[in-house]
């Protein structure tokens, strides 16, 4: 128990900046809390003693505004960062090494009793701000919701999910401060670069209408090179007017 203890509060003097000392996290962290209170609940749970494992839930909810079910699994090394308004169902089970911010739902979809409604998040899994994971699929390790995405199906390892109804955009190397963050193990509220699937969807295209133009360029060129100029329309673009990088700022 007091090694579990050791872990909650170093995860989060390694995960979050603000945390000065052991004392501060103990006596500050609401998220620190609530895990303390949801591990007697789910053990009150287990062994049948199921009004104690609500009443337990239920004090600490009121305690700390997380409520987290008593039959719900728990990992070592979770980080609940600031907390409120985070709620995690019955049959939800969130992996080790996991942060999960404010606002989070690990909610159900189904009313079906005794069968897994909720989500399964897999080791290492970043939740953003008032993300919610709705339905009984896993979220693999590694992986990472957007804050305010809006989670209905699975979600492979290592892959981000932004948006409402989430889309899911495959692991990609990223800049340096995404670089930075990896060091420290944590990317904070979920927040990738490049992370926004319109904008990659309009730098596609911008890069692909770049690519045509610069085609059209060198056939025109080529056919300049072959002296049948005299062909050539008045209003032809022999030369590249295209300015993909600015337009590319544009959807930055």
């Amino acid at each position: 128990m007091f090694k579990r203890i050791r872990e909650d509060i170093q995860c989060i003097l390694e995960r979050d900046p603000a945390a000065r000392s052991t004392l501060e996290v103990i006596t500050c962290y609401p998220g620190f809390h609530a895990l303390l209170l949801h591990r007697p609940a789910h053990a009150c749970w287990t062994h049948g003693l199921r009004w104690l494992g609500r009443f337990l839930s239920h004090l600490g909810r009121f305690l700390t505004g997380i409520e987290i079910h008593p039959g719900a699994k728990i990992g070592s090394r979770v980080f609940i960062d600031h907390g409120m308004g985070v709620v995690i169902g019955e049959t939800a089970e969130v992996g080790d090494e996991c942060t999960i911010y404010q606002g989070v739902t690990l909610g159900g979809t189904s009313l079906s009793k005794g069968a897994k409604r909720h989500p399964t998040l897999g080791r290492g899994v970043i939740v953003g701000a008032s993300a919610q994971v709705l339905g009984g699929f896993t979220v693999g390790d590694g992986a990472r919701v957007g804050s305010g995405a809006v989670v209905v199906k699975p979600v492979p390892p290592g892959a981000t999910a932004v948006g409402n109804p989430a889309r899911i955009l495959q692991a990609e190397d990223d800049t340096a401060r995404e670089a930075a963050a990896a060091k420290m193990g944590f990317s904070a509220y979920g927040v990738t670069q490049g992370d926004d699937p319109i904008a990659q969807a309009m730098k596609g295209l911008i890069d692909s209408a770049a690519g045509q133009e610069h085609q059209i360029a060198l056939l025109w060129h080529a056919i300049e090179q072959l002296g049948s100029t005299r062909n050539v329309p008045g209003d032809a673009h022999t030369t590249e007017q295209f300015d993909a990088a600015r337009l590319n700022q544009l959807v930055k």
